[in-house]
């Protein structure tokens, strides 16, 4: 110690040990720089990357709203011209207006457009249409009626056509207003009904054929609410009920021929809910039903007649309570009651004969027939050799 000051101590000298760790602790951080670099990069690039694709959904979203728009534009340019065409005097250019909305219904770019010309083709259908005239009528009116006649079931038949399988376009899912529609005459034969709506409500149905044979309804609903069935035939033979409604409530057959002959009822309902049966004829020949319902609760019966010929109902429900039966005629000839519920409870007989005596099989008879059995009401005396009555009591 040199004046009272101590000396300097030697720095320590650094190992080779020491250097090592130095360099091992510069190269992880120069490969975190690197790192944290190469993630910034890559970041930038996805945001690059990202920007590219939102600008190019942008355009792409851009072009498809001008084509969309350019679309809609001409749609509405051939709608212009084709509800013109349907508007004209002249019976072959309503025909070539009604072709011509039918196709723009299939060209159409949006479910609401084809909705649009399909609601033109039926509104068509619901102007007002004077009867046939009579033969001795100026020849110029009774061509005129005739032209018109044709368009109004080619229009039918443009509905029909994309309601059938393996139709080119379909028009499934959409809706049909045809209320108030006077029908001489159409042919819905063979339609495939799976959805939307069908309304026929308060049309009139007053001479030729109306024709929906081996017409398949699996879902949707088609009304008849309130319509009147004056005269013609209406035909739903050889149809499936699988789904769906088909409701004739409140109707009124007034002359009208139905055939429901050789159709089959598995899960839709079909009802005739409080309608009034006055004339005419209404034929379920061989029905088969297994499900659903066929529904007469509250309907009026003063003149019909009504047959259930060959039917087998070994399932589902048939409803006649608190129906009004005061004339015409209900037949069961050779039917097959075996496991159907079928119910007369509350029904009112005054008048109309109900014919059971030649049911082919009656171990489950109706539900709701009198007993003592009032005039016209006619029972089985045996079913499969044993004496029966309603309810599968013996007969008084």
């Amino acid at each position: 110690m040199l004046l009272g000051v101590e000396g300097f101590k030697p720095e320590k000298q650094l190992t080779s040990t020491t250097l090592f760790d130095l360099l091992k602790i510069a190269f992880a951080v120069v490969a975190g720089l690197g790192a944290l670099v190469a993630l910034v990069v890559a970041y930038r690039r996805q945001k690059v990357a990202e920007s590219a694709q939102w600008l190019a959904e942008l355009a792409d979203d851009r072009a498809a709203d001008a084509a969309r728009r350019e679309a809609t534009k001409l749609h509405n340019e051939r709608f212009a011209s084709a509800a013109g065409q349907l508007g004209h005097d002249s019976a072959a250019v309503r025909l070539a207006g009604a072709h011509a909305l039918a196709g723009l219904a299939d060209d159409a770019p949006t479910r609401e457009l084809r909705q649009t010309c399909i609601d033109v083709l039926c509104a068509y259908l619901r102007i007002p249409y004077s009867p046939q005239p009579s033969d001795d009528a100026p020849e110029a009116e009774r061509l005129a009626f005739a032209g018109l006649r044709e368009v109004r079931h080619t229009v039918i038949r443009l509905i029909s056509a994309h309601l059938r399988k393996n139709a080119a376009f379909s028009w499934q899912g959409h809706d049909f207003d045809l209320t108030g529609v006077l029908f001489d005459g159409g042919d819905f034969a063979e339609i495939v009904f799976s959805d939307g709506k069908f309304d026929f409500t308060g049309a009139v149905f007053n001479g030729g054929v109306v024709n929906f044979s081996g017409a398949e309804f699996s879902g949707g609903q088609v009304i008849f609410y309130r319509a009147n069935f004056l005269g013609g035939s209406v035909g739903f033979t050889g149809c499936k009920f699988s789904g769906g409604t088909v409701s004739f409530t409140l109707a009124e057959f007034c002359g009208a021929k139905l055939y429901f002959g050789d159709s089959r009822f598995s899960e839709s309902e079909v009802s005739f809910r409080g309608a009034v049966f006055s004339e005419g004829s209404i034929s379920f020949e061989a029905l088969e039903i297994s499900g659903g319902a066929i529904n007469f609760a509250g309907a009026e019966f003063s003149g019909s007649n009504i047959h259930f010929h060959g039917s087998t109902l070994s399932g589902g429900h048939v409803a006649f309570n608190h129906s009004v039966l005061s004339g015409g005629k209900i037949d069961f000839h050779w039917a097959k009651f075996s496991g159907c519920e079928f119910d007369f409870n509350f029904a009112k007989f005054q008048g109309t004969v109900v014919d059971l005596r030649d049911a082919r099989d009656y171990s489950v008879p109706p539900k709701g027939l009198p007993n003592p059995a009032p005039e016209g009401l006619k029972l089985p005396t045996r079913t499969n050799g044993s004496l029966k009555g309603p309810e599968g009591s013996l007969p008084s």
